[in-house]
């Protein structure tokens, strides 16, 4: 069975840092992309990081560059995202997710396969 376990969210203030991380079980890390997607309240599920592991390319959006980092740990088959300076604007529900295909991070929601829980990360201003 396929799992990812998404944790570390929490209320913070504005500037603030937290850490998330995502737990995968039941597939090989080293052979998928992993995602991190945020989703605020009443807007759509937007991606905020991908990482392909077959050529160690990490993509982070706009909107959180120079303030967010992905990394992973193959061995512990853990990925995390530190994410400082935060806003109210990163006010969402985070989502770890992982794809098969190098595209999968290109694709977006529609190329992720498998989607953790989500974890509540509240700024507040």
């Amino acid at each position: 069975e396929v799992q990812l376990q998404a944790f570390g969210g929490g209320l913070v203030q504005a500037g603030g840092s937290l850490r998330l991380s995502c737990v995968v079980s039941g597939i090989t890390i080293e052979d998928y992309v992993i995602a991190w997607f945020r989703q605020a309240p009443g807007k759509g599920r937007e991606k905020v990081s991908c990482f392909i592991n077959k050529d160690g390319t990490t993509q982070l959006e706009d909107s959180v560059k120079g303030r967010f980092t992905f990394s992973g740990d193959n061995a512990m088959k853990t990925v995390y995202l530190q994410m400082n300076d935060l806003k109210a604007e990163d006010t969402a529900v985070y989502y770890c997710a992982a794809g098969v295909y190098s595209d999968s991070c290109r694709w977006g929601i529609d190329g992720m396969d498998y989607w953790g829980q989500g974890t509540q990360v509240t700024v507040s201003s």
